[in-house]
């Protein structure tokens, strides 16, 4: 009788634990859209909280890495064209309010990868509205993406793995060619 009991509750217990092993592994299903697999998605959300913590320290240093690499694209910025050292960008309100309009804008992205119909949608129209913008082409969204990868870098630290670096350039690869259709397809349509 000990036995059976004992069984029983050994077998309950194994249960239990295979239900909250279930409940915390990431889902099966991935829209065939996004290039990311199950478990990407999943670590990429998780890293992601790390940046969500620094989105505005994380932003301003992505847009003094680019201006850094990039200098000619400072004149696309009416507000802060004229701050032509790094310590006058870093202190800029104008600077980092924009930072921080990018940084929501790459959250969304990321948040928004469950719904993907949503995400492409938001994508687009940000995309679209850089028509406005004198002088921009789409080309110019590319040069986002080092500044970016190295900014999540200097945020996440050692957390920032060869695995989540291969994560976050999947990533962003795909916001970045999202944006661009959005952009073009705005041309098409005008």
């Amino acid at each position: 009788m000990g036995c059976e009991l004992g069984k029983l509750a050994k077998s309950g217990s194994s249960a239990k634990n295979q239900k909250t092993e279930e409940a915390s592994a990431p889902p099966v299903q991935v829209d065939n859209r996004l290039p990311l697999t199950a478990k990407q998605k999943y670590n990429m959300l998780a890293s992601w909280r790390g940046i969500s913590r620094a989105m505005e320290s994380t932003g301003v240093t992505m847009f003094l890495k680019l201006f850094e690499s990039h200098s000619e694209l400072l004149s696309l910025f009416e507000k802060f064209k004229g701050l032509k050292t790094k310590e006058e960008q870093a202190n800029s309100q104008e600077l980092i309010e924009h930072a921080n309009n990018v940084m929501n804008t790459l959250d969304e992205g990321i948040k928004g990868l469950d719904n993907l119909d949503v995400l492409l949608e938001y994508l687009h129209q940000v995309g679209a509205s850089h028509r406005k913008i004198p002088g921009f082409k789409a080309e110019y969204f590319w040069k986002i993406e080092k500044p970016f990868l190295e900014a999540v870098e200097t945020t996440l630290g050692d957390r920032y793995t060869e695995n989540v670096e291969n994560i976050y350039k999947i990533t962003i690869k795909f916001i970045i060619e999202t944006l661009i259709k959005g952009y073009n397809n705005a041309n098409s349509t005008t």
